[in-house]
Parts: structure tokens; C-alpha cells; sequence
């Protein structure tokens, strides 16, 4: 860490420590902040944005139509973000029942959306705190490759940020030893609840980066710094459904998201940092409004087949159970129809028949199917094959 590139600054110091190394202590969160006219700019059009990605999400007859699909997408892009290489079509493959789809790539893809689905059920508990944190992280580890990583638990040793596989004195950044991490968390924890003045998007985008710079965990961090975000939003009823999610720009802006959170470390400009922030929060809104009326008229296409088609009742009820679950066996579909077996194969051959739906399984044991058009729309962005 190039040391001289943090004199000076007003967010934080760099102190050398006993084992000779240095590390960035970051300054407790700011309780005020001067906005400049082009941040206040910036957050009126990511309010905008928001809002209107909330309200479509409080018009939904059933938002899981919606929520599934996204929590995927999300945590295939948040995982790739850290070198995992797992396809949605692979995740939903998996979560289908296919186990020779659950590569330790995918099994740490479905550990993410078991992540953020345990913390928003547990939102109805507990505030966005250092116990939830926790929780959140040991879903997130439990079981996969970084189960040695200690999930569930804050680090008792150095850890530092850098190129794959670089010693700590080629570290790109090094955040406070755990001496100096945990009265961190603290003030964290305590800025989150006492009644901050910000707009909740401004103190969404001060969290993260707070977050990010103390680095926990010795593995994880960034997956759940993103994950928090989405569990912020919900938690200040800034979201009534969980449709927003930052990791495809943070993704496709890759280096200035790195840069932007640098430079409040090393020059305090946080108004460089809420604007890009900001910009995502924008411009991830806009998507899903997008991506969830293409989704919904696709549901709309399927339905009018299906009705076209003079199918079974069945059959235009598996149409819901696909937008929760894109690939399908038929044991699935007769526990999600609560019919049976007979009843739910033919389903799905009616759908397969109107085109919905296509068999992806080899020979009849354990026929499998998948809505394919569905999962290339999820899938948009993600630069899947």
C-alpha cells in the first residue's frame, strides 16, 4: 500500500504496526455532510428512478414473480464480481434438484441467494446491525469454499485487498487490524439506528463504503457490502420488494467503483463517491423497471398461448411456477400444483407443446424442462452464452 498516497487525508490516517506493516484506519462516519448542488442533483434523479421501480413493485398482484428471478441474477453478478464463474441457467438447474449441476461455483451462488433471502426474513427481527451482518455472512460461507474463513465471525487477523494470491506488503490496500475494527463496527452500527439526517440513499451510499473499508470478514466482504445495500433500502421501507441490486453496475464500472471508494480514503471526496452511487442507484432502477415489464409481458405471451391453446387449468398455473423457478422436473411441478404426477408431466408437455417450455433431459427418468426464453431475458447483461 503506497502510504503517501493517504497523507493528509481527512477521512482517515495510515499507522504502522508493531509487526511493521501499515494499515488505513478510517475516521468514524461523518454525522454531516455538505452536499454539493451536483450531488443534490444526482440523488433527486436516483430518488426518481426509485420510486418508480417501489411503486411498480406495490402494484404487483405476486412480486415473487419478480423477486426470484432478480435475487438470481443478482447473485450470480455479485459473485462473479469475486472470480466465481456459475451460469443462471446452471443456478436454476440446481436449485431444480439437478445436483450435477451444483459445481462449487453454483453451491456458492445458491449459498448467496440463501443469504439474502435469510436476511430479509430476518429484517422482521433485527435492525441492519453487526448480529445481522453476521448471520448474513455465515449463510453466505456455510459449507462452500471459503467455509474456512470462519462464517458468521469477524476477523481476529490481518487480512488486506490486492492482485489473486499477493502478500500483504503488495497489498493495493489494508484495512484496520481487528484492534482498531471493532469500535469501527460500532460507530457503524450505531450511525445505521440512531436517527441519521441524511436521505436514506446518502447514508445507504456512506454505509457501503464504510463497510467495504473496514473489511470485516476474511472472505465475503464484498458480496455482503452489496448485499446490505438491498437489505437497507428494505429495511427503511425505502423498497417495499427486494428489485433493486448494484452489482451489474458496479460490475460493468468496475474500476471506477474501486477508484471512487479509494478516493474518499485517500482524498475525502465523498462527493465523488455518492454521485457514482448515486448514478447506479439510477440507472440499476431504470433497468428493473424495464427488465420487470419485459418480464411480466412475457408472462401476459405465455398465458394468451396457453389460453389459445384450450390448455388445462394446470397448465396455465405452472405458467407463475415457472417465473419462480425457470427449470422444472416433474416432482417439482406436482408439489408446486398439488397434483399428481400423471397431471403435472402432462402440464408440462402442454406447455412444451405450446412452446413455453423445452426439454432439457435426456431420455424419460427424471425429465426435466426449462422456459429458456425466460432465462435469456433474466440472463440480459450478464454476458452468458
Amino acid at each position: 500500500m503506497r502510504v503517501e498516497d493517504f497523507a493528509g487525508s481527512p477521512t482517515g490516517d495510515v499507522r504502522r504496526q508493531p509487526t511493521g506493516y501499515s494499515a488505513f484506519i478510517p475516521r468514524t462516519l461523518p454525522r454531516s455532510l455538505s452536499l454539493a448542488e451536483e450531488t443534490v442533483n444526482s440523488l433527486s434523479e436516483a430518488d426518481r428512478a426509485l420510486g418508480t421501480l417501489n411503486g411498480m413493485g406495490e402494484t404487483l398482484p405476486n412480486p415473487h414473480l419478480l423477486i426470484v428471478p432478480f435475487t438470481r441474477r443478482e447473485a450470480v453478478l455479485s459473485s462473479k464480481i469475486e472470480g466465481t464463474q456459475a451460469s443462471l441457467s446452471e443456478l436454476f438447474q440446481f436449485e431444480a434438484g439437478n445436483e450435477t449441476a451444483g459445481s462449487p461455483d453454483v453451491r456458492e451462488v445458491s449459498n448467496y441467494v440463501r443469504a439474502m433471502e435469510y436476511g430479509l426474513q430476518r429484517l422482521k427481527e433485527l435492525p441492519i446491525s453487526t448480529r445481522l451482518v453476521r448471520e448474513v455472512h455465515e449463510q453466505l460461507l456455510w459449507g462452500v469454499r471459503g467455509e474456512h474463513y470462519t462464517p458468521g465471525e469477524f476477523r481476529t487477523s490481518q487480512n488486506w485487498i490486492g492482485a489473486p494470491g499477493c502478500k500483504l506488503d503488495e497489498a493495493t490496500f489494508v484495512p484496520p487490524p481487528p484492534s482498531e475494527m471493532i469500535p469501527l463496527l460500532s460507530d457503524w452500527e450505531q450511525f445505521l439506528n440512531a436517527g441519521s439526517r441524511f436521505p436514506p440513499l446518502v447514508e445507504c451510499a456512506l454505509m457501503h463504503y464504510q463497510f467495504e473499508v473496514i473489511h470485516p470478514f476474511l472472505d465475503g466482504n464484498g458480496r455482503v457490502g452489496r448485499l446490505l445495500v438491498t437489505l437497507y433500502l428494505v429495511a427503511r421501507q425505502h423498497l417495499c420488494q427486494p428489485l433493486l441490486y448494484l452489482s451489474a453496475f458496479f460490475e460493468s464500472h468496475r474500476d471506477e467503483y474501486y477508484e471512487g471508494l479509494l478516493s474518499v480514503s485517500q482524498r475525502g471526496d465523498w462527493g465523488g463517491w455518492l454521485r457514482f452511487f448515486l448514478r447506479g442507484v439510477a440507472e440499476q432502477s431504470w433497468d428493473a423497471v424495464r427488465r420487470s415489464r419485459s418480464i411480466l409481458g412475457l408472462q401476459d405471451k405465455y398465458r394468451r398461448q396457453l389460453y389459445d391453446a384450450r390448455a388445462s387449468r394446470s397448465s396455465i398455473r405452472l405458467v407463475d411456477i415457472l417465473f419462480q423457478s425457470p427449470v422444472l422436473t416433474v416432482p417439482r411441478a406436482m408439489s408446486a400444483l398439488g397434483i399428481t404426477y400423471p397431471s403435472a408431466a402432462k402440464a408440462l408437455l402442454n406447455l412444451a407443446e405450446a412452446g413455453v417450455v423445452e426439454e432439457i433431459s435426456a431420455g424419460k427418468r427424471g425429465r426435466t424442462f426449462c422456459a429458456r426464453e425466460l432465462v435469456r431475458k433474466i440472463e440480459e447483461g450478464l454476458g452468458a452464452d
